[in-house]
Parts: C-alpha cells; structure tokens; sequence
C-alpha cells in the first residue's frame, strides 16, 4: 500500500483480493458472484428471444423492443441489453423492392444472353439501352420498426434475399419512368404525367426527342440506341440520326 499510494488501496480490500488469488489463482470475478439477477432471467431471455425472432418463421409478425417491453414488463433498456447481450443479436434494416416471379427472372436470363450475342464487343461501349418501367405505389410501410435480428457473426451477405426485402402487390397506383444506361453513363429520370397515353406519337415527339436523345447527345453524337428488347437499333451517327 505504501509503495502505491495512488491506487487508494484499503487493506481489507488488499487482503480479499491476496486471499481470492490464492484460493483460484486469478482476479477474475466467478461465476455465479455477484448480486443476483431478477430482471435478465433465464425466462425473460427466452420471451425477449420468441418475440424478437417470430419473423424467421412468420415473416412481419416480430414485435419491436418497445413492444416486447410492454408485453414482457421490463424497461426497455433491459430489452436492448438481453437482445445486444444476452442473444448477441445486431438489427438489419430492410429495404423496399419489387417481388420478380420465377418466370420473370427466366425471361430476364434469356434476353440478356440474347442481346450479348447480337453485338461485337468493341461495339458495347456505344450503346445506349433505354426502357420505360411501372413503378406501384405501395400502402406506406414503417422500416424504423420493421427490423430483422439475427446473430452478430451472420453477415449480411449470407442472409436469403427474402428476409431483408418488404414486397408489394402490383395491383396498386402506379407511375412510368423512362431511363437510358450505358457504360458511358445515365440519362435524367423522366417521369410521365398519370393518365397520359402512351403510343407512338408521344414516344417520338416527347420522351425520345425531347428528353431522352439531349441527355445521350450530352456524352457523344455517335451512339447505338437499343429501345427495349426490340430486334433492331438505331445508330445515330455524327451527321444524321435514324
């Protein structure tokens, strides 16, 4: 104690420590020591760990902490320590997409491989692939409380896409976008007004020539213009387009 004062050491306290050495040969506190448990308890652990991970079998039926700190009577500070502590779980946020089917993926698959083959590979680089898509407006969706837990060693990656994703119904209000990519770059997004019609006319006069070709032209006049999966381009050289 005298050779280090500034450790404020008492001598009952040395003599425990001395003691508590001897008898396990370690400092380190025992199991089971300590003040007795009585709100993280075996069994809120276990009613913490069936509401916090319904959603593995019942997808959208999870309960957030504040939630489960109702139904259970804990604080909710004692909740987040059983879900971070206790369970070693860490919470992902999900994220809005669009459900494709089976058939369409297929589709997809089929047209890529296609349209690789109609092009030299030196000639990829000029072509512009515009398309038109329906987005539906889906009934509003809280992701603050819509959470998935799982173990804090699972990665992301390794989690199947349709645990992280909220779907839609196609069937509600929708808008059309119309956008080109190329590995050059991106044209604007363009939106079409609800309720206009969509024909030849319209995508001629409006969103090819006064929205879709200025934004191409922005990075070179010579370009291949692929519409969708239509069997043949335009190629727009540096004099005249057609």
């Amino acid at each position: 104690m005298k050779e280090f004062p500034n450790k404020y050491w008492t001598l009952g306290g040395l003599n425990a420590l001395i003691r508590k050495i001897e008898a396990s040969g370690s400092i380190d506190r025992q199991v089971g020591s300590g003040r007795e448990r009585t709100i993280r308890t075996v069994d809120n652990i276990k009613k913490v760990s069936e509401l916090i991970l319904s959603q593995e079998d019942q997808p959208q039926t999870h309960r957030s902490q504040r939630q489960i700190s109702r139904d259970v009577g804990i604080s909710l500070k004692s909740v987040h320590r059983i879900v971070k502590q206790d369970l070693q779980l860490r919470c992902l946020k999900k994220r809005r997409a669009q459900e494709p089917t089976e058939t369409n993926k297929m589709v997809r698959l089929q047209r890529s491989r296609r349209l690789l083959k109609l092009y030299p590979t030196y000639l990829t680089h000029f072509i512009w692939f515009t398309d038109e898509k329906l987005f539906t407006i889906a009934s509003p969706s809280n992701a603050q409380n819509d959470r998935l837990y799982v173990s804090a060693e699972c990665r992301k990656k390794n989690i199947p896409a349709s645990r992280l994703l909220i779907t839609r119904p196609t069937s509600s209000k929708s808008i059309m976008v119309s956008i080109g990519v190329s590995c050059r770059g991106r044209t604007n997004l363009h939106f079409v007004a609800p309720g206009t019609k969509i024909n030849g006319q319209y995508y001629r006069d409006i969103l090819l020539k006064e929205k879709l070709l200025p934004d191409i032209r922005e990075y070179s006049d010579c370009f291949i213009f692929q519409q969708d999966r239509a069997r043949q381009c335009a190629v727009a050289s540096c004099q005249q387009d057609s």
